[in-house]
């Protein structure tokens, strides 16, 4: 699918599956966080933004040239010198290594204060949300050096290649093409691991898995720490693939966004929360543009009607449907006759004592 994909699409509408599988990706993460931990992440703008700016900054600096500012500080008033905290990023392996490693930081300092303290469901739900608008209102506030509103725009080049050429966004769609499926595999690895069965513990019976003598904040806070590294990874990728990162892009409705396509594709499956994820975004490319004022509450409706009715989303629908089907046939095998026959034999003997039995 992903390779017939450039064949079958304009450059415009391939540009769009490049941006949903970003989203994906972030959807991927919240499948071993949500789906098998028990974790309600509704903060991973956070770290979706985090990735996202760290790349924007490299590029920025990289589209000014050598000793440069970029284009948004020298219009805002900025200094005559780049920022202290900027400067790390001219490199091009530390701007890499930010995208994933930083996200990954910030979880883990966040999750071991959180999960040391025990504190879960809606409470850690609302605090990571709370966290993602704090990071956007720190964005907004500083516009100098950070684009407030507006964010980092503009951007050009990706690693010395032209994004304006469509042979070359063909490429980035390609990478991230590749990273969806390369981050896919490796959470499908945990979840099939001794780690998989042990979060899944974790999130049914903590205090017993406690008494085993694991350490379920632990367990927690490795699945917390890969969810935000796939979504740094996603933010990092949605860059070149979107030519923009913003405030606008990173904060609760994002974030909330993330969570409702794998709600809706069903979070305790890859397939399902990939799936997902790319059809509430082109649901809401396509139908905010026919009911721009209604489509909010729209998804919001969404997300309640599969949290209520569906809670295992569109992938449980199907398995139930095979599972209907398979079983029809066996059924319909089976005379009612001898189906009788066989329950009154099993609760005769049930009935009858041991000795009976024997006998």
């Amino acid at each position: 699918m992903f390779v017939a994909a450039p064949l079958l699409l304009t450059d415009f509408r391939l540009g769009l599956l490049a941006k949903y599988l970003c989203i994906a990706m972030v959807a991927v993460g919240i499948c071993l966080a949500w789906g098998r931990g028990g974790l309600l992440t509704l903060g991973q703008g956070l770290f979706f933004g985090l990735g996202g700016y760290a790349m924007a900054m490299h590029l920025k600096l990289a589209d000014a040239g050598p000793g440069e500012l970029p284009d948004f500080m020298v219009l805002y008033g900025a200094a005559g010198e780049l920022p202290w905290w900027w400067r790390p990023f001219e490199s091009p392996v530390f701007a890499l290594s930010a995208t994933v490693l930083l996200p990954m930081a910030v979880a883990a300092v966040i999750g071991t204060l959180v999960f040391r303290r025990r504190v879960k469901g809606a409470y850690f739900a609302i605090l990571s949300q709370a966290l993602a608008a704090a990071f956007a209102l720190w964005l907004i506030g500083r516009q100098s050096t950070t684009g407030g509103t507006n964010g980092l725009t503009d951007i050009q080049g990706f690693f010395g290649y032209d994004l304006d050429d469509p042979v070359n966004q063909r490429t980035v769609y390609f990478v991230i093409a590749a990273a969806l499926l390369a981050l896919a595999a490796l959470v499908r690895q945990l979840i099939h691991s001794r780690y998989g069965e042990l979060l899944v513990a974790v999130r049914d019976s903590e205090e017993r898995v406690r008494f085993l003598g694991y350490d379920p904040a632990l367990v927690k806070l490795v699945a917390y720490v890969v969810a935000a590294g796939a979504a740094g990874l996603a933010g990092a990728l949605f860059v070149p693939a979107v030519g923009i990162i913003s405030p606008a892009l990173i904060g609760i409705v994002p974030s909330i966004e993330f969570v409702i396509g794998a709600a809706v594709g069903g979070r305790a499956s890859l397939v399902g929360a990939i799936l997902g994820a790319v059809a509430v975004m082109w649901a809401k490319t396509t139908l905010s543009e026919e009911f721009p004022g209604a489509w909010t509450y729209f998804q919001g409706l969404l997300f309640v009607l599969a949290l209520a009715f569906l809670p295992g989303g569109l992938a449980s629908l199907v398995r139930k449907v095979r599972e209907r089907r398979a079983a029809g046939p066996a059924d319909h095998d089976t005379p009612p006759d001898a189906a009788d026959t066989a329950g009154t034999r099993s609760a005769a003997v049930s009935a009858k004592s041991p000795e009976e039995v024997t006998a």
